[in-house]
């Protein structure tokens, strides 16, 4: 094939995928997509991980249940070789990971006018290719991270007054840095934050309070202002976007996470608003920061390759950037 024609194959592939990108130019792709860690099951319990036996190079990460568990495989032996297919058991929301809208259910006191009744809320299956892929809309923060990271010598700290990532930080995601893309904000693009966060994926191992990727939920995403504006935009314009997506554990920041107390008050702004609006998050991004980069170069879209279960809640994801790198060249 000549480089015109895979040029124009690829543009072609791109334009079904993620049908708001520019077709002209060669397009790259960039895989956003950490690896899941996974171990061998516990000879005394089979449904836990055994940590003593990681699978490869595996360390334990933080999420919301126990590690990936993969289990020794079946072998299938013919005369010429034999099949190898092991099976495996992991949280929905696990790794790099997408999150439907019926991950969240609200009470009376936290629905919006108009929003979408809690039994109508799309499961993984019901999701559409326009939902899961869509022009990109980069949000770069990631500088200020860096400058906030470079007062304990480029890592995070669990003490605020060492590295602030707090709501009252400017090195998160803020409502000026949405209106600074208001222009952007149309149906079904994804609104993708750079934070620079995602160096630290698994520093700190599974343990939320430990120094390190969760860090105790002092962490930069999404702050309640910038989703409160992100909205206002949206109801403004008359579109919705199709989600939200970050290289942290959440697309909330950690004060978001947290909430006002301990019994989880006030929490969790992105997922109680977002989802009620028929909005994904997408979870634990890789390589964001080339990415934000090729967005400077020429438009990109986000490809979220999403598992198709039945009533699912959401799933681990090979997520992809596809950007036409020549826009500009």
């Amino acid at each position: 094939m000549s480089r015109r024609s895979k040029t124009a194959a690829l543009s072609t592939v791109a334009c079904l995928l993620a049908p708001v990108m520019a077709t002209a130019g060669e397009l790259k792709f960039y895989d956003l997509t950490q690896p899941i860690p996974t171990f061998e099951p516990l000879a005394s319990d089979p449904l836990k991980p055994d940590l003593s036996k990681p699978v490869g190079d595996s360390k334990p990460i933080a999420g919301f249940y126990h590690q990936a568990i993969l289990y020794p495989a079946d072998i299938w032996p013919t005369n010429e070789g034999e099949f190898l297919s092991a099976a495996i058991l992991i949280q929905e929301h696990n790794g790099t990971s997408f999150n439907s809208p019926n991950h969240y259910l609200n009470n009376s006191d936290s629905l919006s006018k108009g929003s979408i009744a809690n039994d109508q809320r799309r499961a993984t299956e019901e999701l559409t290719a326009e939902d899961l892929t869509g022009k990109v809309v980069m949000i770069d923060v990631s500088d200020r991270v860096a400058a906030e990271l470079q007062k304990n010598d480029g890592l995070p700290h669990l003490d605020k007054s060492i590295t602030d990532f707090s709501d009252t930080s400017q090195a998160t995601v803020r409502a000026t840095d949405i209106d600074n893309v208001a222009d952007q904000i149309v149906d079904g693009a994804w609104v993708v934050a750079n934070l620079g966060w995602g160096q630290f994926y698994g520093m700190g191992g599974e343990d939320w309070e430990a120094a390190g990727y969760v860090n105790g939920l002092n962490h930069p995403g999404f702050t309640e202002e910038a989703l409160d504006r992100l909205i206002e935009i949206m109801d403004e314009k008359g579109v919705r976007i199709s989600g939200i997506a970050t290289d942290s554990l959440s697309g909330d920041s950690g004060d978001g996470v947290r909430g006002s107390s301990d019994d989880w008050s006030d929490s969790w702004p992105a997922h109680v608003k977002l989802y009620q609006r028929d909005i994904l998050l997408v979870e634990n991004l890789a390589n964001v920061d080339e990415l934000s980069a090729a967005s400077m170069k020429g438009d990109c879209s986000l490809i979220v390759g999403a598992l198709n279960h039945v009533g699912g809640t959401g799933g681990p994801a090979r997520v992809f950037g596809v950007c036409d790198g020549d826009k500009n060249g």
